[in-house]
């Protein structure tokens, strides 16, 4: 279920609130591919299936950084903030990989938000703090602290 915020008071109000999580999305090697390709990341792990059937994992992965890129599009599923005239990534912190997340396997972002507090110039900076999960494993795929920044 999507939380919606209008405003910069609705969203100050949602300070340590646990959001949920996202639907579930699943990694093909296509996506993988056209990552690698803008990337310039071609690493056999990631898009020789052949060989990654040999290696550790044994079948392909999603990069990391491709991982960490799907924050974005899961994080609009649970949260929705309206009545602001921008809304800018400022950052990341303590970002990590403990698991990896195979082809064809399926990832969803859960999150919690964080301190809210004023920037300036009417905006607040809003931390969150989240974990893609991944179906079927202990770990995470990637956890860590977003930043945002929002301004009426």
């Amino acid at each position: 279920m999507t939380t919606t915020a209008h405003g910069i008071e609705e969203l100050k109000a949602l300070a340590g609130t646990d959001l949920g999580g996202s639907d579930w999305l699943e990694i093909t090697q296509e996506r993988v591919n056209t990552f690698a390709d803008a990337t310039g990341d071609h690493q056999w792990i990631h898009v020789d299936a052949a060989r990654a059937e040999e290696g550790p994992f044994g079948r392909t992965i999603a990069h990391g950084y491709l991982t960490l890129s799907l924050v974005i599009p899961l994080f609009t599923e649970l949260l929705q903030i309206t009545g602001v005239s921008m809304s800018v990534n400022y950052g990341l912190g303590k970002v990590r990989f403990p698991s990896p997340v195979p082809v064809g396997s399926k990832i969803r972002l859960t999150g919690r938000v964080g301190a809210v507090e004023d920037v300036g110039e009417g905006g607040v900076q809003m931390e969150l703090d989240f974990a893609v999960e991944n179906d079927g494993s202990d770990k995470p795929a990637c956890v860590g602290r977003a930043l945002y920044r929002h301004y009426a």
